[in-house]
């Protein structure tokens, strides 16, 4: 039941828990914590990729021995032109038609572009690309990537590598009641394990991460953290919390009373 399989951009995955596969300390923690992590999902990005030198080509090899689904990105993109330009390219390199789109609006806080983005998506679309659009936790712009076609959207929980967690669970919670049937992923800020817990119990389908882990002082561990983090979360919600109240109730009304004298 934990690893019940999910289906995501014409793939079954049996883990809700997508990661990337920047800044870790070393190449062997990034194989080792992105295994710990049970994620089905590996980000990778084309420029990291695409130089063709010795060491781009080692970085693909390990990532391809990680034998997951990936997702390439379109990372450090400041425009739709840009954007679309390097998501051909990676449609090429990778051999597949997703792509994690994100157009930089601000270099302060890394904030997409919503104008650019919705302009890059519908050209995507329209080419054939399954859109994961990252994008703010904005109502309006979400309602505006689906119109162009996007069956996938990945709002931030705060900004990029920040650990802030979810900034704004009511946009969240909004985004989700307005559009129950799409598959949503929290995408950046993630900083904490309570954090992907908090997002899946918003019935969020999925969450992405990177720097949580990578930058952990074991980043192994917090990997295999945040594999039972996204599980619990995912769990919680099926299950149906309670209802909170305003008032206290003994979990244990009869206390004192021994069981022989109840009627």
């Amino acid at each position: 039941m934990l690893d019940s399989p999910w289906q995501i951009g014409g793939k079954t995955l049996n883990s809700r828990l997508l990661i990337g596969s920047a800044l870790y300390p070393s190449p062997q923690v990034m194989q080792d914590a992105i295994r710990a992590s049970g994620a089905g999902i590996v980000t990778v990005s084309l420029r990291r990729q695409a130089a063709g030198d010795a060491a781009g080509q080692a970085f693909w090899q390990l990532i391809r021995e990680l034998d997951l689904a990936i997702l390439p990105n379109t990372a450090g993109c400041h425009s739709a032109k840009e954007a679309i330009t390097t998501a051909q390219m990676a449609r090429e390199v990778f051999q597949t038609n997703w792509i994690k789109l994100e157009v930089i609006g601000d270099e302060y806080n890394l904030q997409p572009d919503p104008f650019e983005l919705v302009k890059a998506a519908e050209v995507l679309v329209k080419d054939g690309f399954e859109v994961f659009p990252y994008t703010t936790d904005d109502l309006v712009l979400a309602k505006r990537l689906v119109e162009v076609g996007c069956r996938i959207l990945m709002p931030w929980g705060s900004p990029i590598g920040s650990g802030k967690g979810l900034m704004n669970p009511y946009n969240l919670k909004a985004i989700r009641e307005r559009f129950p049937d799409l598959q949503l992923i929290v995408d950046a800020g993630i900083g904490k394990p309570s954090d992907a817990v908090q997002a899946m119990e918003l019935g969020y389908d999925g969450v992405l991460l990177n720097s949580a882990v990578a930058l952990a002082q074991q980043p192994v561990q917090m990997a295999s953290a945040f594999k039972s983090a996204v599980q619990a979360g995912w769990l919680g919600r099926q299950s149906g919390a309670m209802q909170e109240r305003d008032f206290a109730s003994p979990s244990t009304p009869v206390i004192g009373t021994p069981f022989w004298h109840q009627k």
